[in-house]
């Protein structure tokens, strides 16, 4: 079994599931006591929030690269950025290693395409959805990727940063992304891709028909398929 190196803490609510969803899925495959080989460097994430929201993205990809070059350093076998957000610096990391960067846009469109899949609508940070570094790879895949609309990627970038990285779950912004949901869906979006960590948090398959991809899970068993090859 390859060890998996995790950059965590952005937010630490989200990497639980990493570490739970990675562990479970070695036990579902080798069974009995088989858990996984992780070495996770955590980050704080109000200093990487802060550097977000201030657009200082060099200082940020100075700090993850470090975080992923002591992985390395520790003997991971690949690295795996606990985040949607901070793959905007993915290429500076992976530059910087000899091991693999497990990418979270690859294990997405992965599943997207075992799908059948080729029009989703994408739910995320403000960073996220309007920049390009995760929807150009998606589209590189032939995957067309619709967003909502100025309103409603503020308030989606509002709950996550001020609801859901804090561990808050409101029944009012469940509705309103289930909304956002629908609206997505009656553009052509065939599937909604849960684009940021926290967001599986507070919406799940069974509060939609519409089908969803949650990047936390798709991400953690990419990483249990790396170990396990």
């Amino acid at each position: 079994m390859r060890t998996i190196g995790l950059i965590g803490g952005m937010s630490w609510e989200s990497t639980t599931s990493y570490y739970q969803f990675i562990n479970q899925g070695i036990k579902q495959r080798l069974g009995g006591l088989h858990s996984a080989k992780i070495i996770l460097h955590s980050v704080n994430f109000a200093e990487i929030e802060q550097l977000q929201h201030l657009g200082r993205w060099d200082e940020l990809a100075k700090i993850l690269t470090n975080a992923a070059i002591g992985l390395e350093k520790a003997g991971v076998d690949c690295v795996a950025i606990c985040t949607n957000t901070m793959h905007k610096v993915a290429a500076n990391i992976e530059s910087a290693l000899d091991v693999p960067l497990l990418h979270i846009a690859d294990a997405t469109a992965k599943s997207v395409l075992n799908n059948h899949i080729r029009k989703v609508g994408l739910l995320g940070t403000k960073f996220t959805m309007e920049q390009d570094f995760y929807t150009a790879r998606m589209q590189q895949a032939g995957i067309e990727v619709i967003i909502p609309n100025q309103l409603q990627r503020d308030l989606i970038h509002e709950v996550i940063y001020q609801q859901l990285c804090l561990g808050q779950i409101k029944l009012d912004s469940k509705l309103q992304f289930l909304s956002i949901i629908d609206e997505l869906k009656q553009q052509g979006a065939e599937a909604i891709i849960l684009g940021c960590t926290e967001i599986a948090m507070l919406i799940n398959q069974d509060d939609t028909p519409t089908p969803l991809f949650d990047t936390t899970r798709l991400h953690a068993e990419y990483a249990v398929d790396f170990a396990l090859s």
